[in-house]
């Protein structure tokens, strides 16, 4: 016979054993990398993802906004094939998606198409979220493909509810997080392709604290990793407690599954102490038409669930650390994902060739870099030899070839059209030319990729040979300003414990080596000098005349000197419009960013 008081403990036991279950929920964030138009491989992916975080024990996996179509697919969104090709991969992960939430970035087709969340739970589809907020600035053009989403539901999993929004919809401190949390939401789960620039990771965790802390409800932030064309993306996805502490935070460019439990019961207890919410509830949610609820499921899934490790917190990474991965990331991913196995590089002996140099290393490996060194009358004997000597620390595939006789050719042959001219520029670019001839060559032959070397401070103002050093298929470091190329040189230096980098590559005077002792101070200022011009003129958009006022009597800011680069960063907006895609790491990249006019006559 059974003890009645046996019983009623054991009750007393399950239901102890149920509060406590119903007080947390398990969260996975899937940062991936994921490829535009791969639908087979992204859904690959992301069931993959799927399956782990079933494993891990969670009741949710998010992965990435647009995780299935890739980030950003432009203008392939305009082809009703590319949208039935995402749908028909939604149904395969809908299926994949047993005993476990999961929510999936992807292109929904209305009356319109929308950038979507999809909300799957035990193998159905329960609900769609519409992104309410469509970036149209910088890098962004989601106006031109997307229809805003008009509501706000919140999903019922249980006892817990939970907001999903996307990307932008985390921004703005009112819109879809607010609403979904005065309606009740414990956790809002945000999916991101959030684009990197130097230091925006640190940005976007305030933020997101803040965001968290305001409308006391717990974050679950997952972002995209990997480059895409110009873009690349950082991961850091992060767990965020409804303080505004950070529970979890995911690796920086690195794919990575980040389980986290978070107490919903807390939550509850920290709202209960602001009252304010009350008043705000009535305001906001009363006639707004959001806040709908769509149930998932009555009782969460049961799992034989393992306690989690501790997870050892990410170190931020320094501010060069970061760019540095950010370019062997963005350049492993173009090349690769565009069918090169191998790069081929001009080394030129000096600082931004090299720095080029060991990005393709670590972005590739050694064995699929191959570089050219191609002397003329100009080339100083230390060129050739540090450009060997880096190449032997880096272990790569080094040719020397000399195009002396080359250009010797070029200037017989054009001899009866430049007779009784000084040699100049014409001259110095022909050199460049036929560098650019011999690496295209190379690609040709072997299938290797050609990257280009030069720098954003020479790219501003046209101090590069179009056709010829501007020649090739990637540009790794064209948003990457001259001051920055020499901070990264040295932390390579400083991380590998060793001159990888010769230092006289770093010390030396900078030259194009196009001329008899030529320097770049001969046509440019001092880059101290020539990089804040830039910086105030190209990335925060200051007048000229602004310059000039507040940088008067300032070493080497003299009104002239001012004026005659802003001219020179107008007059080469053709050069840029036709150089090489190259990783962003700035908010003010060329291209994607700045996009101005080619025939232009407003000059300030």
């Amino acid at each position: 016979m059974e003890n009645p008081r046996c019983l009623k403990a054991f009750a007393l036991l399950e239901n102890i054993f149920a509060c406590r279950f119903m007080s947390t929920i398990r969260i996975a964030l899937a940062q991936l990398n994921t490829t535009v138009g791969d639908f087979a491989g992204n859904t690959a992916k992301i069931i993959s993802s799927i399956e782990q975080a079933r494993q891990a024990g969670a009741d949710i996996v998010a992965v990435p906004e647009l995780a299935l179509s890739g980030y950003p697919p432009e203008d392939l969104l305009l082809k009703p094939q590319f949208i039935a090709a995402n749908l028909k991969a939604l149904d395969e992960i809908i299926a994949a998606s047993t005993g476990i939430v999961s929510i999936v970035g992807f292109v929904d087709k209305t009356t319109d198409i929308h950038n979507a969340a999809a909300v799957i739970c035990d193998g159905e589809l329960k609900g769609v979220y519409h992104k309410t907020f469509l970036p149209n600035y910088s890098v962004f053009d989601e106006y031109r493909y997307f229809d805003a989403g008009q509501s706000a539901p919140i999903f019922a999993y249980g006892d817990a509810l939970l907001g999903v929004n996307i990307c932008e919809d985390i921004w703005y401190p009112g819109g879809p997080t607010q609403i979904q949390a005065l309606a009740g939401a414990q956790v809002i789960i945000n999916i991101s392709a959030s684009p990197y620039h130097a230091g925006k990771g640190k940005d976007r965790e305030r933020m997101l604290a803040t965001r968290a802390e305001d409308n006391a409800v717990a974050l679950a932030y997952v972002n995209l990793i990997g480059g895409q064309d110009e873009l690349v993306f950082d991961g850091q996805s992060l767990v965020i407690d409804e303080r505004g502490h950070i529970l979890a935070r995911g690796k920086l460019f690195e794919e990575d599954l980040i389980v986290t439990d978070i107490n919903i019961e807390r939550v509850f207890k920290e709202r209960l102490h602001d009252p304010r919410r009350r008043q705000d509830r009535i305001e906001l949610i009363s006639g707004a038409g959001s806040g709908e609820r769509i149930s998932l499921r009555e009782k969460p899934f049961e799992f034989q669930r393992a306690s989690l490790t501790a997870r050892q917190d990410e170190k931020r990474a320094t501010l060069p650390e970061e760019v540095y991965q950010a370019l062997v990331v963005g350049t492993h991913d173009y090349v690769l994902k565009n069918g090169f196995k191998g790069v081929v590089i001009g080394l030129s002996g000096g600082i931004d060739s090299a720095l080029t140099a060991c990005v393709a290393v670590d972005a590739l490996g050694a064995e699929n870099v191959t570089c050219v060194f191609m002397p003329t009358r100009f080339s100083a004997s230390e060129s050739a030899r540090d450009a060997e000597a880096l190449a032997k620390n880096l272990g790569v595939a080094y040719h020397v070839v000399p195009i002396e006789e080359t250009f010797n050719q070029y200037l017989k042959m054009l001899q009866p059209m430049f007779d009784n001219t000084p040699m100049g520029v014409a001259e110095e670019n022909i050199q460049a030319r036929v560098r650019g001839n011999i690496l295209m060559a190379l690609s040709n032959k072997f299938g290797a990729m050609v990257l280009t070397t030069g720098n954003k401070s020479e790219v501003s103002v046209g101090y590069c040979t179009l056709y010829g050093d501007m020649c090739g298929g990637y540009a790794v470091i064209k948003d990457v300003p001259k001051l920055l190329v020499y901070e990264l040189s040295n932390y390579i230096n400083q991380r590998d414990g060793k001159e990888t980098i010769p230092e006289y590559i770093i010390t030396r005077p900078p030259s194009a080596e196009l001329r008899e002792d030529q320097k770049d101070v001969d046509s440019l200022p001092p880059y101290e000098v020539l990089d804040e011009i830039l910086d105030l003129y190209v990335e925060e958009d200051w007048s000229i005349e602004a310059i000039i006022t507040e940088k008067a009597g300032v070493s080497g800011f003299d009104e002239a000197t001012v004026r005659r680069i802003a001219r020179l960063v107008d007059l080469n907006e053709y050069k840029r419009r036709q150089a090489a895609p190259g990783v962003r790491i700035t908010p003010r990249a060329f291209g994607r960013d700045r996009r101005m006019p080619i025939t232009n006559k407003f000059r300030g």
